[in-house]
């Protein structure tokens, strides 16, 4: 049976109970399988699991979806307590920013800049804040992020390196349903023939992973990306597809990459990424 919590003094209590390593998986509710996919590979690998569950508005751009972002608690709790989860904190916005929006928050620098930092702004200050907070609450040893997420993930390892917090993170690679769309909160927002067209985010991604498997360079693996997305219902306006290096850092990419995406349809905004490798260069 999982514990619920609900303000940081609760979860304080609860936490000095639990004793050997303890994995904690972060998210804002609505889970699906690929949250179950997280909680199963932290109770693999920690002795006990805390799941956060708080939709962060210090994410939300003015304009996004903070107000109708799903809140599915009753059902989040019966997937926590089929995955073994032992403790769930799930705070209000006053429980967990009591004084309000906080005034001083953690700075993504270039890692953050680019991406969604780009097209949105503020966003990675506010995840990297609430993951900060979080980490300092739950004061967990493993802590859990999908690599659906991929520069979130980035970010988060980078913040954790940088300030020495003593916690090692985990990347877990990104589920699929079958058909290829990576499985997102926000899928729910897609009507069926929008689900549809949001298979092109998946389609380009492998478009240049096949490029790249045949041997082709770098440039020829992003061409190629791009001209499958070409083939992708128009109602899918793309923001960004890019192929960087395993840490987003700018320069040449050879061997080990990455392929992002993100993109918008009917006004739900969706990212996806694929590890590649590319051919040495001669």
């Amino acid at each position: 049976m999982s514990e619920l919590v609900h303000t940081p003094a609760e979860l304080a209590a609860a936490r000095a109970r639990l004793t050997g390593t303890v994995g904690v998986v972060m998210t804002m509710g609505a889970l699906h399988s690929g949250h179950e996919t997280l909680l199963r590979a932290a109770r693999e690998q920690a002795d006990h699991v805390l799941v956060t569950i708080f939709v962060n508005p210090l994410q939300f751009g003015p304009n996004e979806d903070f107000d109708r972002y799903p809140r599915t608690l009753d059902e989040d709790l019966a997937v926590c307590r089929r995955a073994g989860v032992d403790l769930v904190f799930a705070p209000s916005v006053p429980d967990l920013y009591p004084d309000g929006a906080p005034e001083i928050r953690v700075d993504p620098g270039r890692p953050g800049a680019d991406l969604e930092g780009l097209s949105r702004p503020g966003f990675f200050q506010g995840v990297l804040t609430v993951v900060l907070k979080l980490l300092q609450l739950t004061r967990a040893d493993l802590a859990f992020f999908g690599e659906k997420d991929y520069q979130q993930l980035t970010v988060v390892r980078r913040m954790v390196r940088d300030l020495n917090v003593p916690v090692r993170i985990v990347g877990v690679p990104t589920v699929r349903e079958p058909d290829g769309l990576a499985l997102s909160s926000r899928n729910r927002y897609l009507s069926p023939t929008q689900r549809q067209a949001a298979l092109g985010l998946s389609a380009t991604l492998r478009a240049g992973a096949e490029a790249a498997e045949a041997g082709l360079d770098a440039g020829a693996v992003l061409a190629a990306a791009h001209r499958a997305f070409g083939a992708v219902d128009p109602t899918v306006e793309l923001d960004y597809l890019v192929l960087t290096d395993p840490d987003l850092e700018p320069g040449p990419v050879a061997g080990e990459a990455r392929l992002l995406i993100a993109a918008s349809l009917g006004g739900v905004r969706l990212i996806d990424n694929l590890a590649i490798r590319l051919a040495p260069r001669p």
